[in-house]
């Protein structure tokens, strides 16, 4: 859908930007191709009459049986469909394992982890709403109402534990770089999206 290729275009987009501001060497190829990638499934999970708009200029009921499809021949979890997506389209293992590790439950691991590219891919999807690039707060309280009724969703005990590691990585990921968190918005990323719009995933 529409909305779903901007959210990965702006979560690629930004961690591009990042990836370039860094003191040290990131696999920065591999860490754009995930965040395009990394939410190929998730219409399985879209209530599709909460954006309404997002469903033009189609109509819900072509992506109601698009959605169909899916479950169909994915199931009903989104990250797994995802992964199967990403087999078919026999991206790199690290573009793999990137993209497998996009997943809330994972976050407190990626934290304390040394994985850069880890940690650039689930930062940046927990700086992009459906409207745009935000702050870690203003994600976090817009997918606490938008997923309240998600199976996974976070009571508020893991959700403070989500966001306080959320902003470990914020502050590791700065701590090597040039610029700060708020320098990277929509108008930052503009021209870097019109560039993604032909990278190739033939990596």
């Amino acid at each position: 859908m529409p909305i779903l290729q901007l959210h990965q275009y702006r979560v690629a987009a930004a961690a591009k930007q990042v990836c370039e501001s860094l003191d040290i060497s990131v696999d920065t190829q591999s860490i754009v191709a995930a965040c395009l990638l990394h939410d190929m499934g998730n219409i399985i999970k879209f209530q599709l009459n909460y954006f309404p708009e997002a469903n033009e200029p189609e109509g819900i009921e072509y992506w109601q049986k698009i959605q169909e499809e899916y479950f169909a021949k994915y199931g009903t979890d989104e990250h797994h469909a995802t992964l199967e997506i990403l087999k078919e389209l026999n991206v790199s293992s690290y573009v793999y394992d990137l993209v497998y590790n996009i997943d809330s439950v994972r976050v407190e691991d990626i934290a304390s982890g040394d994985d850069f590219g880890k940690k650039i891919c689930i930062y940046f999807d927990n700086r992009v709403t459906p409207h745009g690039i935000v702050t870690v707060d203003e994600r976090t309280r817009e997918a606490k109402e938008r997923y309240k009724t998600h199976p996974h969703a976070f009571d508020e005990e893991k959700r403070a534990l989500f966001v306080k590691n959320i902003f470990d990585i914020e502050n590791h990921i700065f701590s090597h770089s040039s610029i700060k968190p708020e320098d990277i918005t929509d108008e930052s990323v503009k021209d870097i999206i019109e560039e993604l719009k032909s990278f190739s995933l033939a990596i």
